[in-house]
């Protein structure tokens, strides 16, 4: 079988389309992949603070006290940050609303502490 010069420049064009194709999937298919929601945890990020709010959050996502909060609902989460947990609780409060319940590692914010939160 012979191929012209010009079979040849049409084969390699349709060569590079492919490429191109390829190259521009693999992009999307990453960019997917990164930016798609998924729980502190599966990120490497254990999470160290849960607030339940008295109010179902506006924000799926967002970031308060240095941190990046997750939110359903009525209940965020985040990793740790490097504030004390009432300046956590605060910081929160001023993008979310009154919080009911704040745990920091696993130990909840005293009661005179979430009322200053809320304040």
């Amino acid at each position: 079988m012979t191929f012209s010069p010009h079979s040849l420049a049409r084969y390699s064009g349709i060569t590079k389309l492919g490429a191109l194709g390829l190259a521009l999937l693999w992009t999307a298919v990453t960019f997917v992949a990164v930016t798609a929601p998924a729980p502190a945890e599966a990120r490497g990020n254990a999470v160290f603070y849960t607030a339940e709010l008295a109010q179902p959050a506006s924000e799926s996502r967002m970031v308060a006290g240095g941190v990046a909060w997750t939110c359903s609902g009525t209940t965020c989460v985040a990793a740790k940050g490097s504030n004390r947990p009432i300046r956590m609780c605060r910081k929160l409060f001023r993008k979310t609303g009154e919080i009911v319940s704040f745990t920091a590692k696993d130990k909840v914010l005293a009661e005179d502490k979430l009322t200053r939160c809320n304040a």
